[in-house]
Parts: structure tokens; C-alpha cells; sequence
């Protein structure tokens, strides 16, 4: 039975829940692609497919606007994929679960989807509909945004012929976002050989969990508590006092979410294990008091646990601590000409044990000013170098400068003060989005971004603001009639 089927616009939450039914997880998107192929040919319109698994649908103007320039309305199809540990649920085959929570929607203990389900949703509401007033419009749904835009990155400069493009993959309904910042991946491996278990010791494993986590971007100078961080702290202080030997490590999933679980499994002497207690009561209490704001849920567990096989050597235990511990997490440097926008950042996104002799820590980093983009990849690289560690980087992808003269904007101005009564913030994002990307391919394309009001994004509290849905929708409404 449809959760939503009583909300406002009906029309966009009836096309969201249906996509909700559709796993489309990051570079795994055949399902969607083959829902908006079949959607296309139901409805008779022009439907296209490149060779990255890009969807483009085209609807002709209503009668009378025919001669309006053609508007590209663009949204991506994946999803991030992140749930609750104690929550079992595969996003390959299983349906999201959305469910009302007062004034908003939200999932059932994941990733809702509505980054970007909820652009997706009011593209298909305007192709399916019969009385909206508009000019041609292309929709463009791309794959792969979160995970690399290898969709963006793929798109052929002559796939889409509009020269106005609304991206629906911003955050709040009362900001119209005109650019963004550009970023990176440096990620470092860390080799390993292992050790017999220590003996007269016990194994024990650290968790922390509970934290908020969030967007990489939009949420990095929020003050919110690392799950890598906050563990490496403990465990670099405990290898100090007990000599603890580390077995395993795993922390934090995506790279553009900021990591909110991590768990690490040690031993210690068994003379040790009451002093480790101790400790361990001092230091929840200590990370408790700093985050009882920020992180209210935190959580920190010490547990005796079945005893691994082997430690990893001291070496290798010596440079992961210390590059983790040294590496910087948060907000490097903030906007001198925007103010309050971050102009450049770094996350420590995942530490992960991979294959048998191998450690993989991710990071990603952030600026909207190329230069600076590269300056603080360089300075993480240089962290995990000294540590003895192999260091590559991602292709990266450009940021989107502001043209506070866009002529698509001061349409949307115009629009949003006659229906809310009221200006809109018009400003640029610390998150990425695929306009930069495009901007290579269209050099003339003329863009602004909008959206309904998101929180949590990339983490299992995300939720979509339910009147701010309407508002986006109308919105969006009135600017593609309004366009000339």
C-alpha cells in the first residue's frame, strides 16, 4: 500500500515512492535505467540511452510555446547507500521504506533516496502531466553521481540541445545555488604482514556508533564527530599506556559522508585489562562532554571479544595510528569573498582492511578553488607518504563558478518573490554537483540549481521536508513557464 499517497504535490511523491521500489545503488543504476526506459515508452516520448547508462527524455511544448528555448531539467539516478548497523537490508534488491514522521519523510533505519529521488520525481511529474504550461523540455537523469559522476564525466557534448539547464539536486527550498565546489579522492594503502596473537592477552573491540554523520560537504563545518577520529584517538592512547596490538580496523563506508561507525579489534595484556577499563571510562567521558551538543548519540563500547589469529606487525600499527591521528578532518579554509561558505575542506571518509596484507584509508577533499583543491591533496598525500604508505589520487572534478548575471536566474528571482513574497538566498555550496562537469561539455549553457529542504543527507537520518516539497514544485513550475 502507498505511504505517501496523500501528500502534496500528489503527483511527485506518487513518482518518488515508485522509484523507492527501485534498488540504484552508485555504478549499479540497470534497474532505474530500465524504469525511466519504460516510463519513456509508456508515456510516448522521445527516450535515449548513452553508452554510460545516461537517460534523456524529451516532451515537445504545449500548444502555443512552441518558439520557448528549450529547458533541461537534470537530476541522477543513484543513490548513497548507507543504514544503521544493527538494520539488515540489501540495496541491490530490496525496496527503501519511506515513512512520515511529522513534517517530513524519511526511511526505515537507511538512506532515503530522496538525494536525488525527489529531482527524479518532479521530472517525471512534469513529463507525465497534461496542464502544465511549458516550452521543450529535456530531462536528463545521470548515473553515478555520488560515487565518481562518471555519468557527467561520460556525457557527449551533443546529447541534450537545451541551453538552460535546473538542476534539481540542491537542499533547501529557499536558496536558488548558482556554483559549487570542485573535488578530489587521495586515498593511501598501507601494507601489512601479520603476527601470531600475543599470549597471556586478551582481544577486545572498540565501537563507536550513534553519530550523526551526514554530507561531506554541506555538513563539514557542522562540528560533527568523526568515527575514524574519535577511534584512532582512543587507540593511539591505549597503544602508548598498554601496548595494545591492533587486529582489524573498520571505519566509516563512503567517501562522501562523513564516517559515523567504526570498530577496531585489539589486544591487551591480561594485567592490563582493569587499567584499559579505566581508561576507557575516562575517555567516553571526556568525548561525551566535548560532543553533547553536536553528537547527543554517541556512543562508546569496550568489549571482550573471541579472540582473531594474528595482530598486524608494530610497524604497520605505528604508521596507521599516527597517519590517522595526524591526518586533518573538517573545514581548511573558509570564504573570504562569500561569507560563511567553506571554501576548502578534507574528510576522512573510510578505513578499511582489504584483501589479506592490505590497509585502504579514503579521504576526499573540497574547494571552490582549484588551486586550493589541489594544495590540500597534496598536504593529505603528504601525511600518509610520511607514514610510509602508497598514495594515489582520483581524477577529481571542477567546480562551478558563480554568474551572479545568469539571465535563468533573475528568472527565478522574479518567480520565487512573486510566490513566496519574499528574496531567495542565492549562493554558492561547499557539496559537489555535476553543473561544473557540464559546463566542459556546454560552455554556454546557463544553470541554476534548486530543491526541496533535505537533512542528514548521505546518512540514515535523512528526511525531506514535505511542505517544502510543494514549495520546490511550484517553484519549479512557475520558472519553466516563466522562461522566454
Amino acid at each position: 500500500m502507498s505511504v505517501l499517497k496523500n501528500l502534496q504535490p500528489n503527483e511527485v511523491w506518487h513518482y518518488f515512492e515508485e522509484i523507492c521500489q527501485v534498488p540504484r545503488p552508485s555504478k549499479k543504476e540497470s534497474k532505474i535505467i530500465e524504469y525511466l526506459k519504460q516510463f519513456g515508452l509508456r508515456h510516448g516520448l522521445n527516450t535515449k540511452i548513452d553508452h554510460a547508462g545516461n537517460v534523456l527524455i524529451c516532451k515537445p511544448a504545449t500548444p502555443g510555446m512552441e518558439n520557448k528555448p528549450t529547458v533541461v531539467l537534470q537530476s541522477h539516478m543513484d543513490m548513497v547507500c548507507e543504514k544503521n548497523s544493527d538494520v539488515k537490508f540489501d540495496f541491490e534488491t530490496d525496496p527503501i521504506q519511506p515513512v512520515i514522521d511529522g513534517d517530513w519523510v524519511k526511511a526505515n533505519g537507511t538512506t532515503l533516496g530522496a538525494d536525488d529521488g525527489i529531482g527524479m520525481a518532479a521530472q517525471l511529474a512534469i513529463l507525465a502531466s497534461k496542464d502544465i504550461q511549458h516550452g521543450p523540455i529535456e530531462c536528463l537523469f545521470t548515473v553515478d553521481e555520488e560515487t565518481g559522476l562518471t555519468g557527467a564525466f561520460a556525457l557527449e557534448p551533443n546529447f541534450f540541445s537545451g541551453e538552460i539547464l535546473i538542476n534539481l539536486d540542491s537542499e533547501d527550498d529557499n536558496e536558488i545555488c548558482i556554483g559549487c565546489a570542485g573535488g578530489i579522492d587521495t586515498v593511501a594503502t598501507f601494507s601489512y604482514h601479520t603476527k601470531s596473537k600475543p599470549s597471556n592477552s586478551k582481544a577486545f573491540q572498540l565501537s563507536i556508533s550513534g553519530l550523526k554523520g551526514g554530507h561531506s560537504g554541506d555538513d563539514i563545518n557542522k562540528g560533527l564527530a568523526n568515527s575514524n577520529k574519535l577511534a584512532v584517538r582512543f587507540l593511539l592512547e591505549a597503544q602508548k599506556l598498554f601496548d595494545i596490538k591492533l587486529s582489524h580496523f573498520d571505519g566509516g563506508n563512503l567517501r562522501n559522508a562523513i564516517p559515523r561507525e567504526a570498530k577496531a579489534i585489539f589486544f591487551v595484556k591480561e594485567k592490563l585489562v582493569e587499567s584499559l577499563f579505566k581508561f576507557y571510562e575516562s575517555y567516553t567521558q571526556n568525548v561525551k562532554k566535548e560532543y553533547k551538543t553536536t553528537e547527543p548519540n554517541l556512543t562508546v563500547e569496550l568489549k571482550e571479544v573471541k579472540a582473531p589469529k594474528y595482530t598486524i606487525n608494530n610497524k604497520a600499527q605505528h604508521n596507521l595510528f599516527h597517519a590517522l591521528n595526524s591526518v586533518w578532518h573538517g573545514v581548511v579554509e573558509m570564504s573570504s569573498d562569500i561569507p560563511g561558505l567553506v571554501q576548502t575542506s578534507t574528510n576522512l571518509a573510510s578505513v578499511k582492511f582489504v584483501g589479506k596484507k592490505t590497509i585502504e584509508v579514503t579521504t576526499s577533499q573540497r574547494s571552490s578553488v582549484e588551486s586550493q583543491k589541489r594544495a590540500i591533496a597534496q598536504t593529505v598525500a603528504s601525511t600518509f607518504i610520511l607514514a610510509e604508505a602508497k598514495v594515489k589520487h582520483s581524477d577529481g572534478y571542477p567546480g562551478w563558478t558563480p554568474n551572479v548575471e545568469s539571465p535563468i536566474l533573475k528568472v527565478a528571482v522574479i518567480q520565487y518573490e512573486k510566490l513566496f513574497g519574499e528574496k531567495p538566498h542565492v549562493r554558492a555550496i561547499h557539496a559537489g554537483l555535476e553543473c561544473g562537469l557540464f559546463l566542459e561539455k556546454y560552455p554556454d549553457l546557463d544553470m541554476i540549481s534548486i530543491g526541496p529542504t533535505l537533512r542528514g543527507v548521505h546518512s540514515p537520518d535523512e528526511r525531506i521536508h514535505i511542505p517544502s516539497t510543494k514549495k520546490f514544485w511550484d517553484f519549479l513550475i512557475h520558472i519553466i513557464k516563466a522562461i522566454e
